[in-house]
């Protein structure tokens, strides 16, 4: 792919300086090694690079195609990009002889480029071959997974998806309409929904929820955030930072409740007589919560859902020992 085709769409990076801040480029970790989990079109990478110390090191992922070509159009020696999901991140860690990172940022979704692009089929605001792939490269498309599923595990994927209440109702639709004929553009999925949808909530959509829950399942986002957060933080030096970025209920879900696992140590029955300094200590610290401020929202209000959570890896200490 030339840098000619990839096109001009623009991106806005929600929480840009809010999630940089996060990860604590400064002093003695400006020289570490960093992850962008979801390069993108560059923004938190860009930050992250301004920030660096001349021995530091950046490592982003993307499933992507026209990502990487945006990526290699950064021309410095600190910086590298990986075609792949940030699920991978230890095989390609592996493959450098890197043991540990300093931090690891994940902005989750799809970018702006991608709704706005007609031909990747994301979005139902306006005609396109029904793809939905982040990696079009590989794998089944939309089209092609809603031609051969059955209508339970199409109402299934709906209903976990994309918390949608009449999804036995859309998926009904959905098979019905295939055998007249085959679903291959956005309009036509989105307009069979629409069918199956009889009220929706003021100013949203009917097909809102279908396309989030078929672009997840097609892409396995939930399964590959659930891998990626485990071996982030499995991959962190101590005081590493894991901060991850969410748009919808069910990545922040997962986040979370991933986090605040980290955060909490199991604590043993109450009634063995163990001493205080011998409880086991929690393996992270939380670093809080950060919702995107009015004027980032007005300027761009797809930021509006945006949550970011981060977290510490703290150091382990033996039973009894000071930290």
């Amino acid at each position: 792919m030339t840098l000619q085709s990839v096109p001009e769409l623009q991106h806005r990076t929600v929480l840009l300086d809010e999630a940089v801040n996060m990860l604590a480029i400064e002093g003695v970790r400006a020289d570490g090694i960093y992850l962008d989990g979801t390069f993108g079109r560059g923004g938190h990478s860009r930050a992250i690079l301004a920030r660096l110390g001349p021995k530091g090191r950046l490592i982003g992922f993307d499933k992507d195609p026209l990502a990487i070509a945006t990526a290699q159009q950064i021309e410095d020696p600190r910086f590298e990009i990986v075609h792949d999901s940030f699920a991978t991140l230890d095989q390609a860690l592996a493959e450098r002889g890197i043991a540990e990172v300093d931090g690891v940022l994940m902005d989750l979704g799809i970018s702006s480029p991608q709704v706005d692009d007609a031909a990747r089929g994301f979005s139902f605001r306006q005609d396109g071959p029904l793809d939905m792939r982040m990696d079009t490269t590989r794998g089944m498309s939309a089209a092609e997974w809603l031609a051969t599923a059955d209508e339970q595990t199409i109402a299934k994927v709906i209903r976990d998806y994309g918390e949608e209440r009449f999804a036995v109702q859309i998926a009904k639709k959905i098979v019905a309409g295939r055998a007249v004929e085959s679903i291959s553009t956005t309009r036509q999925l989105a307009a069979l929904v629409a069918q199956a949808v009889k009220t929706r909530e003021k100013g949203k959509d009917p097909a809102t929820r279908t396309f989030q829950a078929v672009r997840i399942f097609v892409n396995q986002e939930l399964e590959e955030l659930e891998i990626g957060l485990a071996k982030a933080f499995r991959q962190m030096a101590q005081h590493g930072r894991l901060v991850v970025i969410s748009f919808h209920s069910l990545e922040d879900r997962i986040v979370k409740q991933f986090m605040a696992s980290k955060a909490h140590a199991p604590q043993p029955d109450r009634r063995l007589p163990i001493r205080a300094v011998d409880l086991p200590q929690p393996e992270g610290l939380l670093l809080g919560r950060v919702k995107p401020g009015d004027a980032e929202v007005e300027g761009n209000p797809r930021a509006r859902s945006a949550v970011m959570r981060g977290l510490e890896r703290m150091p382990i200490t033996a039973p009894g020992a000071t930290p």
